[in-house]
C-alpha cells in the first residue's frame, strides 16, 4: 500500500470530473433533481468548490476549500456561499455561511501529501436552514470496502453551470482515513460527495479531496468519514460554547472561522 501512495501525485484542487463510467451533465432540474443537496460554494468570488447537505443547516465539504488559494489565508465566512442545486445561473436555495469548521488536524500547507488527504474535511454551518420538499440532505454510510462501486456528483471548471453524476467508479486501495479512487478528477470537483448505493439510495462514503496519477492512469483519493467527522461535530459544539461565553464581553459581528 505504502508503494503505491509513493507513486500518486496528488494535487488539493480549490476550484472537475470524468469517470470510468462517464459523465452524464444534469442539465435540467429533471435530470438533478435527486441531487438538489449538492451544490456549488462560491468562495470570495475568487473560486469554487462542491458541497452537499448532510442537515438542513450543514454542507460537508473539503477542508482545503476554505483557505484562499493564492494567499493560503482562511475565506471569510462572509464571502463563503453554498448555493444548492445551482443550475443553469439559478440555485435551488441560497444559503450565506454562520460558521465554517476545518478538522483541526488538517494543514493547509503541510508537505506531505497524502497526510493532508486524511484530515481534509470540513463542515459548514449556513446561517439558515434550508427546508424544501425538492432539497433532500444526504444520508451517510460506513467506508467502502476495496473494489467497491462509487458514483461522484460534482461541478468543475468546465461545466460550472450543472452539476455532472459520474459513471461508475471503484476503491481501488484504501489506508487509514484515505481512498485511493478510479475516478480522475479536476478543478471544481474538490468537496464533492462520493456516493455508495444503500437500498437503491445514495449515501455518502466519502469527499473528495485531490487528483493523483498512479501507475500511468488519472485517480482520485478521498477523505473517509469516520472519526473525522465526530471530530467536527464536537468543533461546532466548542465554538458554540465559546460564543456563548463570549457574548457578554463583546459583541459578535460575524460568523466565526475555526483555525486548524
Amino acid at each position: 500500500m505504502r508503494r503505491l501512495l509513493f507513486l500518486l501525485l496528488a494535487a488539493c484542487l480549490p476550484v472537475a470530473a470524468s469517470a470510468d463510467g462517464g459523465l452524464f451533465s444534469m442539465g435540467s432540474r429533471e435530470d438533478g433533481r435527486a441531487w438538489e443537496a449538492v451544490g456549488r460554494l462560491e468562495l470570495a468570488s475568487k473560486a469554487f468548490c462542491t458541497g452537499a447537505l448532510i442537515a438542513p443547516d450543514l454542507v460537508l465539504t473539503a477542508a482545503h476549500c476554505l483557505y484562499d488559494v493564492t494567499t493560503g489565508a482562511p475565506v471569510p465566512v462572509d464571502q463563503i456561499q453554498f448555493l444548492a442545486g445551482w443550475r443553469s445561473g439559478r440555485a435551488a436555495a441560497y444559503r450565506r455561511v454562520r460558521r465554517a469548521v476545518a478538522h483541526p488536524d488538517y494543514v493547509y500547507d503541510a508537505s506531505e501529501k497524502t497526510e493532508r488527504v486524511r484530515h481534509d474535511l470540513a463542515l459548514i454551518e449556513l446561517q439558515l436552514p434550508i427546508r424544501n420538499t425538492t432539497i433532500t440532505p444526504f444520508g451517510l454510510a460506513p467506508a467502502p470496502s476495496k473494489g467497491a462501486d462509487l458514483s461522484v456528483v460534482s461541478y468543475a471548471h468546465d461545466r460550472s453551470e450543472a452539476p455532472s453524476l459520474q459513471g461508475l467508479c471503484q476503491v481501488l486501495a484504501k489506508e487509514a482515513q484515505m481512498l485511493v479512487l478510479s475516478c480522475p478528477v479536476d478543478f471544481g470537483s474538490s468537496g464533492s460527495p462520493v456516493f455508495a448505493f444503500v437500498d437503491g439510495e445514495p449515501r455518502i462514503v466519502s469527499v473528495i479531496s485531490a487528483k493523483a496519477r498512479a501507475l500511468g492512469r488519472e485517480v482520485s483519493l478521498g477523505t473517509e468519514l469516520a472519526g473525522s467527522l465526530n471530530v467536527l461535530y464536537e468543533e461546532l459544539s466548542l465554538d458554540s460554547v465559546r460564543l456563548s461565553l463570549d457574548a457578554g464581553v463583546r459583541r459578535e459581528t460575524g460568523a466565526k472561522f475555526i483555525t486548524p
